[in-house]
């Protein structure tokens, strides 16, 4: 047994160590009053911060600042200039020779050598034509072709590369020279960062009922107005940056700087985004700085002809479950090119901020692979954590909210709800607990379901909750079944209960608002290429016949209402009852009550539940627009009175039909 004597890992074995990091680190002591549990790990702190100071001053003194340093794309890769002429840039410090070919030189690979620089750096004037127009127009095809030191001759795309695009049945994408005469300009400015975030997660490519893959344009003009009428402020757009694998779902990503070409052209998202802002809808970019494909001839991998370059080289350099490279973040010349991928998605296509997709792999050099996490603080510090990684994302964090301090950043992080288990047998302590346990001012977003459960393997919530009965009973011409009453009724439970007391924001995946059913599967070898599952069927909520509509008219109310009230600006919520036998979970937030009745057969007259003041209801699951039973009437004041319940002073009498979720709200608050 540890001597208990012993400091923790990490902790300051004296007061000068301890007040040398207060000294050190910006609000630490504001942090450590908050949370105490975390002194231990002052220094930690301090090494961290310093580092991170660090690599700043470096960048300032090398580099001229991180606002040059971050602009790689206006150099790298391949750029007009002023006379007509092209400027080409690359780093490739594993080449033995690196030279530009395409359709403007009939494709001999060694007529324009690029001149070597230091540092591994290589670059290329090709001036104008006689007429002074540029040597290599829009939309012609370029490649990189590298030689190697061991002999090879290779052809590669610019990891720079704006657009990329697969012709026909070829296997690779091919490198595209986009430089339009007239490029999309922004009509309308960014949208004010919103009090509360609700967040719509998309996917371009999934989002038409029909068996292919969706545009951009149809995207911005049929899917936009669908989510600005269900009450979301804020987009999270997945599978943007371009993978050469569809079935990836976005997440093996070959060209970093190239909107994916499968959805249309770089003009048509900037129109997209424009579009969203016009209706004060913000948008955020699903960024892979995680890892990247494997790769090569359209990748970045081997992009030198090592297996170094951007990644780690030998085992460290892939990730074994993903079956992907891992990028080096200490290289001087990585962190450029992801700083600056940060900054192009920003600038160029007007992003308000980003989801960064797996930290959990990027923080740990085990990569979360075969690990459990208890929570416990040190597994947050120690030598299993890759600070180079940590502190890449300082960087990009202090990047973003300096371009921009409206910005939002988004840390991946999973949370689920149950589904394994009969709803009479649901705990109402583990569903708090699960919904509540998050450390105390730090902000994060709750979802009941994202793209992860839906993936095929799994299923939607609806499905999980009603299953092969959504082929057949769904119709409002056909009485409910106690299968199809219990999934409509729990689903708006559900999702009620994470958005009210989840988090600081809510997020739901596009579709699964009206009870999506069945599950995501891409076209693929295994399906025979089928779109059938890589679709969204949102024709089934604007059936007027089918109960879709209920869930889809509920998911909307309940977003405006909180666009209204403001529970997740709010603070936490303050829990007053979750009683096991009764199943009942009661809440106080933003000045709302949300009383929860997840038993499956009994109500409950004259209910009593804590809490102060006169209410009245505003949002009622049992109501007939969403599929209920209408066993409430909306025209009753509830009073308070001074009777002491459940640590509150004050209580009141309320008829709580069973799996019923209810908003009362005070009387004298303005609606």
């Amino acid at each position: 047994m540890a001597d208990s004597a012993t400091p923790a890992a990490g902790a300051p074995d004296s007061e000068a160590a301890l007040a040398a990091a207060l000294a050190d680190v910006p609000e630490l002591a504001r942090l450590l009053e908050v949370d105490p549990y975390l002194k231990p790990f002052a220094v930690d702190f301090q090494r961290r911060y310093k580092r991170f100071c660090q690599s700043l001053n470096n960048i300032g003194e090398n580099e001229g600042g991180i606002d040059k340093f971050s602009r790689g794309y206006e150099s790298f890769g391949v750029h007009r200039c002023a006379d007509g002429g092209l400027y080409c840039k690359e780093w490739a410090p594993g080449a033995e020779g690196v030279f530009l070919t395409g359709d403007f030189n009939g494709w001999n690979p060694f007529s324009h050598p690029y001149k070597k620089l230091d540092f591994g750096k290589w670059e290329l004037y090709i001036p104008p034509k006689q007429d002074r127009s540029v040597p290599v127009p829009h939309v012609s095809k370029l490649k990189v072709v590298v030689t190697s030191k061991s002999g090879e001759i290779l052809y590669r795309i610019s990891p720079w590369a704006k657009y990329v695009a697969r012709e026909g049945d070829n296997v690779n994408y091919d490198w595209i020279h986009w430089d339009p005469e007239h490029s999309y300009k922004f009509k309308h400015s960014r949208p004010k960062k919103p009090r509360s975030l609700r967040i719509y997660e998309s996917h371009v490519g999934i989002s038409s009922h029909e068996g292919k893959v969706a545009s951009y344009k149809h995207f911005t003009c049929n899917v936009l107005p669908r989510i600005k009428d269900l009450g979301y402020n804020c987009i999270q757009l997945m599978a943007i940056m371009e993978h050469a694998y569809y079935a990836s779902f976005g997440y093996q990503i070959t060209s970093f700087f190239a909107a994916s070409s499968r959805y249309g052209t770089p003009e048509e998202l900037k129109e997209l985004v424009d579009t969203a802002h016009s209706m004060g809808i913000i948008v955020l970019l699903d960024v892979v700085h995680s890892h990247a494909s494997k790769n090569s001839e359209d990748g970045l991998n081997m992009f030198d002809g090592t297996d170094s370059c951007y990644f780690h080289s030998g085992s460290k350099g892939t990730h074994d479950l993903w079956d992907s490279r891992l990028f080096a973040y200490s290289s001087w010349e990585v962190l450029r090119f992801l700083l600056s991928n940060i900054r192009w998605w920003l600038e160029e296509y007007g992003f308000d901020g980003f989801r960064f997709d797996g930290v959990t792999s990027m923080l740990y050099h085990h990569h979360g692979i075969g690990q459990g996490f208890s929570g416990g603080y040190h597994e947050y510090f120690g030598l299993q954590v890759d600070e180079d990684a940590l502190i890449y994302l300082m960087l990009a964090n202090h990047l973003v909210h300096t371009l921009y301090p409206d910005s939002i950043t988004i840390a991946e992080v999973r949370f689920y709800l149950l589904k394994e288990f009969k709803d009479e047998d649901w705990n109402m302590g583990n569903i708090v607990f699960t919904l509540t346990n998050r450390r105390y001012l730090e902000k994060c977003i709750a979802y009941a379901e994202s793209h992860d459960q839906a993936l095929v393997g799994d299923k939607t919530l609806a499905f999980w909750l009603m299953d092969a009965e959504m082929y057949t009973n769904m119709s409002v011409l056909t009485p409910f079944t106690p299968v199809i009453d219990r999934g409509i009724q729990l689903h708006k439970m559900i999702r009620l209960i994470t958005h009210g007391l989840g988090g600081e924001g809510y997020l739901n995946f596009m579709g699964n608002e009206f009870g999506h059913p069945e599950w995501l599967d891409f076209p693929r070898k295994g399906n025979n290429e089928s779109y059938h599952y890589a679709r969204r069927q949102f024709h089934l909520t604007d059936d007027d016949l089918l109960r879709y509509k209920f869930l889809n008219n509920f998911d909307r109310d309940m977003n405006r209402l909180e666009e209204r009230c403001g529970w997740l600006s709010a603070p936490q919520a303050y829990v007053s009852e979750k009683h096991e036998d009764n199943k009942v979970i009661a809440f106080e937030r933003a000045g709302l009550v949300f009383i929860f009745n997840f038993h499956p057969s009994k109500s409950y007259t004259d209910y009593r539940v804590g809490t102060t003041c006169t209410f009245k209801i505003v949002l009622d699951s049992d109501a007939a627009e969403y599929g209920g039973h209408q066993r409430l009437d909306h025209n009753t004041d509830f009073f308070s009175e001074a009777f002491e319940h459940n640590g509150r002073p004050h209580s009141l009498l309320v008829y709580i039909p069973s799996r019923v979720a209810l908003i009362l709200q005070n009387v004298d608050l303005p609606n």
